[in-house]
């Protein structure tokens, strides 16, 4: 499949060019018996397709348009589905649903601006210019935890720059990228640009697949980071273009100078949205020890308010974690700390009383240094609370971890703010909130948490390549 789609487009323009006999030729076939013998279109998913020239940035401006439009008059069927597959409540579906179409929106204005530049020269007979052009086909290999936003995420800047996509949902959530695939069937894409596919028993040979074949020139991977150091292996046999958003262990702190009742609903916001199933969750939290017992007591009371449930029930405030496996990881993570010297404010086990993988809101105080909560990315519902004396010692906590994708801090002292923001060795920071994502910032990491950057002004580039052409001969005579 992959090598056929190469042949035919090489990613360039949405669909391959049309080599239509000139009509002398043509003739020459003419004596043919059956004249249905001779195919001047492209054969795609078992049909003839005709096709032009490919697509212009115009044109796929308002594919994409009216991509968005489709999915905005579908978000009650896209969120149902969300919530059906992955758990996170109906609510936080919505949230998500429309984030997802935000990136549609945003990089189909993206399309049309995907500017060269003109340099000039040392010598007076060359002038300079440089092209953006379409990075080839493109990988996309994406994460359960936000099914719709993490597929447009990937698949609107490609398809805004000109790319075919092969992409590979999660084998526990695939079903809400394959209603956003026919929305944007609807929406006009042709066919052959968007290619899905589906597995969990041959995870690890289609994505080897994916990564090595030669017919696609980029590779966008979101998950751990074991997974993208094995797929940048992989993809650096033919070098490709390629882009991670990898694993976090996101610091929060909150300075005694702070408003509290702003962080504690920041803290929420970070850690507990989609039951703490977000690349950016607050996976440490350090509160300056003058204002410590008080946060931690107007945190738990908040958690333990908390209604866990079918995300389809009104009142349910979180739903389930994805699978059995992760809910033995927040075990492990969980006894190890207590272990140590930890205590349980509230929460701290599975909930036996439900049916389904849902572990209580959990608030850890006094966690030590040394847990595996604080090396280890969690993702579950566990606030994990340290206490701290002084800014330079919370930041060399913060800045211990290996990855650095997020990091989120609270204070009002405007010279801590910026001496605080400068150091925290991460990609993506919040100030006096818990919440950062938006189509229009580039999201990304450092550190093992990844390459590029998805989303903002330079969303599109990771797709794009940069074309210099010299035009010579122009001097005067």
């Amino acid at each position: 499949m992959l090598r056929a789609l190469g042949k035919q487009s090489h990613g360039a323009l949405f669909l391959p060019r049309s080599y239509r006999m000139a009509s002398t030729l043509a003739a020459a076939f003419s004596a043919l018996k059956d004249k249905s013998l001779l195919k001047q279109e492209a054969f795609i998913d078992g049909k003839w397709v005709g096709s032009k020239d490919g697509t212009n940035f115009k044109q796929r401006h308002d594919i994409l348009k009216r991509f968005y439009d489709l999915l905005m008059e579908n978000t009650d069927d896209i969120s149902r589905i969300i919530t059906l597959e992955n758990g996170k409540t109906l609510t936080e579906a919505k949230a998500e649903h429309i984030y997802a179409a935000s990136f549609v929106e945003w990089f189909a204005e993206e399309a049309v601006r995907t500017y060269g530049e003109v340099i000039p020269s040392p010598f007076p007979e060359l002038r300079n210019v440089t092209i953006k052009q379409p990075v080839g086909v493109c990988s996309l290999l994406t994460p359960w935890n936000f099914p719709a936003a993490m597929i447009t995420r990937k698949l609107a800047p490609a398809l805004a720059a000109g790319c075919a996509v092969v992409v590979k949902p999660p084998a526990e959530t695939p079903f809400t990228c394959l209603a956003m695939v026919e929305l944007a069937n609807r929406a006009g894409v042709p066919p052959g640009v968007i290619n899905v596919v589906t597995t969990e028993k041959h995870l690890k040979e289609v994505g080897q697949e994916m990564s090595e074949n030669k017919t696609v020139k980029k590779v966008t991977f979101t998950g751990s980071t074991p997974i993208a150091k094995l797929i940048m292996s992989q993809a650096s046999s033919t070098l490709k273009r390629v882009s991670f958003e990898a694993g976090g262990n996101s610091p929060f702190v909150v300075f005694d100078d702070a408003d509290i009742d702003k962080a504690v609903e920041g803290a929420i916001i970070s850690k507990f949205r989609a039951s703490g199933q977000t690349c950016v969750c607050a996976n440490r939290i350090y509160v300056q020890s003058s204002i410590y017992a008080d946060f931690a007591s107007r945190l738990a009371d908040k958690v333990d308010k908390f209604k866990i449930g079918n995300g389809l029930d009104e009142g349910v405030t979180h739903g389930p974690v994805i699978h059995d496996k992760a809910i033995q990881k927040i075990e492990r993570h969980v006894e190890d700390a207590l272990s140590r010297g930890a205590e349980i404010l509230v929460g701290g086990k599975r909930a036996t009383n439900m049916s389904g993988s849902f572990f209580q809101p959990t608030v850890l105080s006094n966690v030590p240094a040394d847990s595996q909560i604080m090396d280890e990315e969690t993702f579950g519902p566990v606030a994990a609370l340290v206490k701290f004396e002084t800014e330079n010692e919370v930041l060399d906590l913060c800045n211990r971890a290996d990855v650095g994708l997020a990091g989120y801090f609270y204070s009002r002292d405007i010279g801590r703010i910026w001496r605080v923001a400068e150091q925290m060795q991460v990609g993506m920071v919040g100030v006096n909130t818990g919440l950062i994502s938006q189509a229009c910032v580039p999201f990304g990491g450092i550190k093992e948490s990844g390459l590029g950057r998805e989303g903002g002004p330079h969303g599109i580039d990771e797709y794009l390549e940069t074309k210099f052409i010299a035009f010579g001969g122009l001097a005067g005579k």
